[in-house]
């Protein structure tokens, strides 16, 4: 019998984030409250983040709801962003980092093989290192895994990738 499979990433499209940067410049330029201040966005290191710089804490939150804007207008969750960084403040200047959440970590893994075995049993789940690998012998269980995954709410994104 034939074994059907998926793999689950916690990912990022870089190519869409290089479009998210690009229309929150655009957006800061052409904002009248932005005007005369050091208002922008830029690249972390190996473009795995954005640093948003603005010239007080509300400026960096106004520019952070921008950049999840433009996430969801591209179908993608603001949950790509690490908020958990704290605001540098220096010279009438703010700062803060926003990494992105680039890979599956074991206690989240764990948390969907755990959810799988409960609510699917009928599916094989193995944790391979930054993903999970869900097979069964029906397609039908696989996409009702993949329902039941994109209806529950977790705190890092989901993608499905490697069909087979």
């Amino acid at each position: 019998m034939a074994q059907f499979s998926f793999d689950i990433e916690s990912t990022y499209d870089k190519a869409e984030m290089n479009n998210v940067e690009q229309m929150v410049v655009k957006e800061i330029a052409s904002r009248y409250d932005f005007k005369g201040t050091p208002a922008g966005i830029e690249w972390l290191a190996d473009k795995k983040g954005f640093k948003v710089i603005g010239s007080n804490e509300w400026q960096l939150d106004t520019i952070v709801d921008m950049i999840g804007r433009q996430l969801a207008k591209r179908g993608m969750t603001s949950k790509v962003l690490d908020l958990t960084g704290k605001v540098t403040e220096a010279n009438l200047r703010a700062w803060k980092d926003v990494p992105f959440r680039d890979g599956l970590k074991q206690d989240d893994a764990k948390t969907i093989t755990k959810l799988l075995k409960d609510n699917h049993p009928k599916v094989k789940a193995q944790i391979q290192g930054e993903a999970v690998r869900v097979t069964s012998a029906s397609k039908d269980e696989l996409q009702a895994v993949m329902a039941a995954l994109k209806a529950t709410d977790f705190e890092f994104p989901l993608t499905f990738t490697n069909y087979r």
